[in-house]
């Protein structure tokens, strides 16, 4: 008579790890194609209130146009998480700047750091970003990232088609290939303009960035940003100089619209 394996095989079943990714292209896929159509609001809504991508955050920098992303976001629900990036870098006025936003609009504010071992092994001076901008970033920015992301399945960011070139590919809703979760990206204003973000500004009588007004139009870290002069492209003031135009944390635009 054989052994009665039912409940060991059931064991090992409930034991066993799912390492499969929370999202796979084709169900980035499925999603730009339910929402083609929708509003930046109703999408919102849906993915937030309905959990159609999970747990949430939104990953902000505080810049010159972020206060409409949070703004659309807390209207929906205020809860759910911002992640900063205190790179130890950024300027005072986007410090005072994030905090009267997130005073304003109630937000559920979450400050990132570096790794301080990191930051004594390989920038014990603080003059990385001089030589090696992409190190610098590497551990100010997408290692203490990875470490916070890993405990949700989904997060927006503000990027926008116009803000640049490498911009204008890409979809709502994309796969995080930073590694091998799956999470999602998602884009909410990525088909914005420039025009309808002033006029949300407008409307909803959102405080500014106050160096928008000394010709900062992308506002990262202050080594790395420097002024833009009328008619440049937006970014082209982001690590000038140097054959790089993003942090890390995104990479130039890879995917179609679908």
């Amino acid at each position: 008579m054989k052994p009665d394996t039912t409940n060991a095989a059931t064991d090992r079943t409930r034991d066993t790890l799912d390492l499969a990714p929370r999202f796979t292209e084709h169900d980035a896929l499925r999603l730009n194609r339910m929402f083609r159509g929708s509003s930046t609001q109703e999408m919102l809504e849906a993915v937030i209130r309905d959990g159609l991508a999970g747990d949430l955050a939104v990953v902000s920098s505080f810049g010159a146009e972020s206060a409409v992303l949070l703004h659309l976001v807390a209207s929906v629900d205020p809860s759910v998480p911002v992640l900063f990036l205190d790179t130890g870098k950024h300027f005072a006025e986007t410090l005072a700047y994030r905090d009267t936003l997130a005073k304003r609009l109630g937000l559920n504010l979450v400050i990132l750091t570096p790794d301080a071992d990191d930051l004594a092994k390989r920038d014990d001076t603080g003059l990385r970003w001089s030589y090696d901008p992409d190190g610098c970033c590497e551990i100010r920015k997408v290692r203490p990232l990875a470490k916070a992301l890993a405990n949700y399945d989904a997060s927006f960011t503000g990027r926008k088609a116009f803000q640049s070139s490498t911009r204008v590919n890409l979809p709502r809703f994309e796969v995080d290939t930073s590694d091998a979760q799956g999470r999602l990206k998602i884009n909410p204003l990525i088909d914005w303009d420039a025009s309808r973000i002033e006029g949300h500004f407008i409307q909803h009588d959102l405080p500014r960035h106050p160096l928008i007004a000394q010709g900062y139009p992308s506002i990262g870290c202050s080594p790395c940003t420097t002024q833009v002069a009328p008619g440049e492209d937006p970014r082209s003031g982001r690590w000038k100089g140097w054959d790089k135009t993003e942090c890390g944390i995104h990479k130039p635009g890879e995917e179609p619209f679908l």
